[in-house]
């Protein structure tokens, strides 16, 4: 009977929205590259006299290609020379003066745990660490120069690296090349490194500017689909992600682009050189598997051929630190970066996804709290989503007050089917109900609900947003569990017994709307639609807090909206 489908086509929708659509549906596998290689390779072949400089290959790694014991961070830093100290209002760390590497990297505004006293992420660390992880600048040459290398000792002009006091590498061959170096830094994450070069040999020489970030060893990642957690970049105003098994098989992606940029991301931090937006720029992942995996994004810039006497400069930006969005649209703006928010995984529903962040981190400037954000932003959709509400609650209304006669065909027409449904369409009709109609706010709500999930699953502003009570991170599931009656008993149950006090209260708020729609005629369906709000309390307890807050609150809204209109049409 059409209420029936109604009935189940609700529930499948329901749990669509909970199951998310990117879990279900895998996205078209990465091209292979080997065609683009071969191409570029017979491009070489064609051109036998030109140079011909690969990007930067993946360095030996001292001392850990067989670790046996990795040195405590704080200790190798300690041991590993002079460095140039580095202190911004969100970044402490060092650069290290021998290769002039950026390799030590503090988050000084963002601990492991909501705990004030936590300590700080370690977004980068040196070689000899147990997870090197750094970034890296300068020149591949083209013919027999001498060029500063991972081990080249450089001289600087200052002791610390602060926003507005930039720091002056100097490093110089024994052919009489000067090469220079100029790293700034802001009160973010975002360095810029010019480099300069100096040929005072009397030939010209060929030179090409390069930038890397390697990784050494594969980091822990949260294994969910809908999270993009590995290499990435934008080419061509095209975003391409690799994981890290992917890489692992392909060895090396190579892309080439204008504009753009490359990078490694977590969940929630991000290292990422950009590319001059109007110079054709080679850019390549790649992976090594000897000894100590290693994963490494890097980027070639057309040749620079330096007259003698001559000077020539460039200038590249790197970033490195909490994947802040509003952040990461300064510097999409400021920087010409195409399309750098895509570093935030927001997924298919881009389209709501970042309007519904905007919303929210509005809204938290407003009311001081991610939690009443929430409320508020809840509030805001019921309101847009009004006179939709309003004529499916109608439309269940005249259903809810159809009930008797339903009940009075089925007992006079339930051994004919046919005649059953004949009958009930001619009543829907007589009474211009339609049962589809209540299915209406569920479609609504699906793009709604799982915009909202990823908002509160990937950005790090909802990273440790405390609510009010036990809730102290609404990105995390609520923490509580009526099986240890909420702490009082000394018993950390399994995962899947933590039903919260948000859950619960979601729980009790859906069984209560449901009340108010009309009773399925099939008592088999009726008794399944009785286990629903126990099925989704389960379901929901290891979701976000924020989002199980937005479902009983947005449960609440709907149960007074539908009431007063049911009252209205004599429905209760």
């Amino acid at each position: 009977m059409p209420e029936q489908r109604n009935l189940i086509l609700a529930i499948a929708l329901s749990l669509a929205i909970l199951l998310g659509f990117e879990f279900l549906w895998p996205k078209a596998e990465v091209p292979p590259e080997q065609q683009q290689a071969a191409q570029q390779a017979q491009q070489q072949a064609q051109a036998p006299d030109a140079p011909q400089p690969s990007a930067p290959g993946v360095p030996t790694v001292p001392g850990t290609a067989a670790p046996d014991a990795p040195a405590a961070r704080s200790a190798v830093i300690a041991g590993q020379g002079e460095r140039i100290r580095i202190d911004t209002p969100a970044l402490r760390g060092s650069l290290n003066l021998q290769g002039g590497r950026i390799d030590d990297l503090t988050l000084k505004n963002y601990g492991v745990t909501p705990d004030q006293d936590s300590p700080r992420i370690d977004l980068l660390s040196p070689t000899g660490t147990p997870n090197p992880y750094y970034a890296e600048f300068g020149w591949v040459a083209a013919g027999g120069v001498q060029v500063p290398g991972s081990d080249a000792v450089w001289t600087a002009d200052k002791d610390v690296l602060k926003p507005g006091e930039p720091v002056n590498l100097t490093w110089e061959n024994d052919q009489g090349v000067v090469f220079k170096r100029t790293v700034t830094v802001d009160d973010h994450y975002m360095f810029t490194v010019e480099q300069t070069v100096t040929n005072t040999t009397g030939e010209p020489i060929t030179l090409y500017p390069y930038g890397l970030v390697s990784r050494v060893g594969t980091p822990p990642t949260a294994g969910y689909y809908i999270l993009h957690e590995g290499p990435l970049g934008v080419f061509n105003g095209t975003l391409k992600e690799l994981k890290y098994e992917d890489l692992k098989d392909e060895q090396t992606v190579e892309q080439t682009t204008t504009g753009g940029w490359i990078g490694i991301t977590d969940k929630y931090w991000l290292t990422a050189l950009a590319f001059e937006p109007d110079l054709e720029t080679k850019a390549r992942f790649a992976y090594r598997g000897q000894g100590a995996e290693r994963y490494q994004v890097d980027y070639l810039e057309p040749a620079m051929t330096i007259a003698a006497g001559e000077t020539a400069t460039v200038k590249n930006n790197f970033f490195a630190g909490a994947k802040q969005v509003q952040l990461l649209d300064e510097y999409a703006e400021k920087f010409n970066i195409t399309n750098f928010d895509l570093a935030v995984d927001f997924g298919w529903f881009y389209f709501l996804t970042k309007p519904f962040f905007y919303i929210l981190n509005w809204l938290h400037g407003v009311v001081g709290n991610f939690g009443l954000a929430i409320l508020a932003f809840t509030v805001l959709v019921k309101a847009v989503m009004f006179p939709l509400a309003n004529k499916s609650y109608r439309a269940m209304s005249k259903m809810k007050k159809l009930q008797p006669e339903m009940k009075k065909l089925q007992e006079r027409f339930g051994d004919d089917r046919v005649r059953l449904n004949q009958e009930m369409m001619a009543l829907y009709k007589r009474e211009k109900a339609n049962p589809v109609s209540g299915c209406l706010p569920i479609f609504i709500q699906i793009p709604v609900f799982f915009a909202l999930y990823k908002v509160l699953f990937v950005t790090i502003e909802m990273r440790h947003a405390p609510f009010y009570g036990w809730i102290h991170d609404l990105s995390a599931p609520d923490p509580t569990t009526i099986f240890n009656m909420f702490g009082l008993i000394p018993w950390t149950p399994p995962s899947f017994l933590m039903i919260g006090v948000l859950p619960l209260i979601m729980g009790i708020t859906m069984w209560l709307q449901m009340k108010l729609n009309p009773a399925p005629p099939d008592p088999v369906q009726a008794k399944i639609m009785s286990f629903l709000p126990v099925i989704f309390t389960f379901m929901l307890a290891a979701f976000p807090a924020g989002l199980v807050l937005y479902w009983a609150w947005n449960n609440v809204l709907s149960i007074a909206q539908q009431w007063l209109i049911m009252k209205r049409a004599d429905a209760v």
